[in-house]
């Protein structure tokens, strides 16, 4: 895998750990998703994150998601 790619799916997951955690009440009130994958992030990848690309990854699994 390429940075890029490790840079999405470290983001993917972390949407997903993050609605899972908040769904069952396992977060601090005041965290946002934004804040939460930037403090998850992996140093060697950490660079690679841009608030566009969480978005544009948020965005393509929000748009899946209600296809089901």
């Amino acid at each position: 895998m390429n940075i890029k790619e490790k840079a999405i799916a470290h983001i993917a997951s972390a949407i997903t750990v993050f609605s899972m955690q908040q769904n069952t009440n396992q977060l601090p009130k005041n965290i946002s998703m934004v804040d939460f994958i930037l403090k998850t992030v992996p140093e060697d990848i950490k660079q690679d994150i841009t608030i566009e690309l969480i978005d544009s990854v948020f965005s393509y699994i929000s748009a899946t998601r209600s296809d089901t």
